[in-house]
């Protein structure tokens, strides 16, 4: 076993892991990261060197934006603006949890996450480690823990195997629980009002832009008719 990969069964190793993974990232390195759905490869999403090591890593360039990661429900508002109402209706649902939501980014915010066009795509991992490095760390910036082309890593040593010593410390929490990554889908189009008496009225649709682990149908189950029809 590699000596950068720390085993999250043994209290000693999760203790170490954890210690390690939260000096990691504050030195602008890279962490695997064990999530409900796969292995993620995470940086500080507030450190820019940390996002374009992430990026460069996986074989990719600004133009794809990762994710960002948060540790509670609340985290969404700091980090979203004009966050509409099925948004948190969605998030009160389904996080912690397979969903990710492309929103309006918070103007004022001091990241750089790439070319994400004034966007943010934020998930909260049912995951007790993750969420763990989380409520140390704050928001981080994370990625399926692969090679851009290859599948999405679903156990530690395969996250290790296609990213090596490009990373600086690997959390195992064994086999990953669902073995396939979030459902993405874009909430920017949404736009939100009041008339007079109080009475919403949303309009705009919201698009799925990765099929995953959580399903059209659940989603509609909140979203209704929001949720574009060829889904």
């Amino acid at each position: 076993m590699s000596n950068r990969i720390y085993d999250c069964s043994i209290d000693t190793d999760l203790l170490t892991g954890m210690r390690l993974a939260k000096v990691s990232l504050g030195r602008n390195e890279l962490v695997v990261v064990p999530t409900d759905t796969v292995y993620g490869l995470a940086a500080d999403a507030f450190s820019p060197e940390g996002v374009r090591a992430l990026l460069d890593a996986k074989g990719r360039g600004p133009q794809s934006p990762p994710p960002v990661l948060i540790g509670t429900i609340q985290t969404l508002q700091a980090l979203a603006e004009d966050v509409p109402d099925v948004a948190n209706r969605l998030a009160a649902t389904f996080w912690p949890g397979a969903l990710t939501m492309i929103l309006k980014s918070q103007s004022s915010l001091t990241w750089d996450l790439g070319e994400t066009k004034g966007t943010v795509a934020l998930r909260m991992p049912d995951h007790k480690i993750a969420l763990a490095l989380l409520q140390e760390t704050g928001p981080l910036a994370v990625s399926s823990a692969n090679l851009t082309g290859e599948p999405a890593a679903t156990t530690c040593q395969q996250a290790e195997s296609y990213l090596g010593d490009k990373v600086a410390v690997y959390l195992d929490g064994g086999n990953s629980p669902k073995g396939e990554a979030s459902t993405i889908i874009d909430l920017t189009d949404l736009v939100d009002s009041y008339d007079s008496a109080g009475k919403l009225t949303t309009t705009g649709k919201i698009k799925i832009v990765r099929r995953g682990a959580l399903s059209a149908a659940k989603i509609r189950s909140i979203a209704g008719d929001l949720l574009e029809e060829n889904f």
